[in-house]
């Protein structure tokens, strides 16, 4: 069954190696997400990144970086993402946070064809 419906997207771009509280940051941030009841959520490690001050990040064998760029994306209904941002504007020390409107189409696999 196909369900179609206008969301919001949130990026959070920040650095592997980030810390809050005694543990990576993005895994603090993945697990206040699924406490809080959001829809969904995905981490990526990029290969390659630079941010704010221009220093290229790589898996370069040449250039082994263990800052590499990470970004957690964030997709639920607006209401819940609003709730969530002071909670992020708190843990998050350095970063970029984007926001869009989206369009989530869901696939309910649970039900039978």
């Amino acid at each position: 069954m196909k369900k179609e419906h206008q969301d919001i997207l949130l990026g959070i771009f920040i650095g592997e190696s980030n810390i809050y509280k005694g543990k990576s940051l993005y895994m603090h941030i993945l697990e206040m997400l699924k406490n809080k009841k959001i829809a969904g959520a995905t981490v990526f490690r990029g290969i390659a990144g630079f941010g704010k001050h221009s220093h290229v990040h790589t898996t370069s064998i040449l250039q082994l970086s263990t800052y590499l760029p990470i970004l957690i994306e964030i997709a639920d209904i607006e209401e819940k993402i609003d709730k969530i941002k002071p909670k992020l504007d708190e843990i998050i020390s350095q970063g970029l946070i984007t926001e869009e409107k989206i369009k989530i189409v869901f696939y309910d696999y649970d039900k039978e064809k």
